[in-house]
């Protein structure tokens, strides 16, 4: 799965257009907002909470200050200690509020770039 540069479609949102993929993925991350990220869940049938958002957030910290968008390792490691459990739990929390994937929608709705073919565990 790569981004075709001719298969861009504009997504006009309250807070600005930008510009997606053919598969929903954000070309430009820094024009991310909270309303694409409502438009992109609502597309994958999920409804964001607080803790969506939580995760979100830190997804994209993660990505300014290292200039990559974390490894989902990084992300279970985060929820293992903001909730106390092993990675299993981790895993499990992951996959209850993003139940077809770290990269598949958790990367999608945190405005991330279509990341290239890599094991998300």
């Amino acid at each position: 799965m790569r981004t075709r540069p001719d298969v861009i479609t504009t997504l006009p949102l309250p807070s600005g257009s930008v510009r997606v993929d053919e598969y929903g993925y954000i070309t430009e991350p820094e024009l991310w907002s909270p309303e694409f990220a409502e438009h992109t869940a609502s597309a994958e049938g999920v409804t964001l909470s607080p803790e969506h958002f939580e995760i979100i957030a830190f997804m994209r910290k993660w990505n300014d200050e290292h200039g990559i968008m974390p490894d989902v390792r990084f992300v279970l490691n985060h929820i293992s200690k903001r909730d106390g459990v092993d990675k299993s739990g981790a895993k499990d929390r992951l996959f209850a509020l993003f139940p077809y994937g770290y990269v598949k929608q958790a990367c999608k709705i945190a405005g991330m770039k279509q990341p290239r073919a890599w094991s998300t565990g």
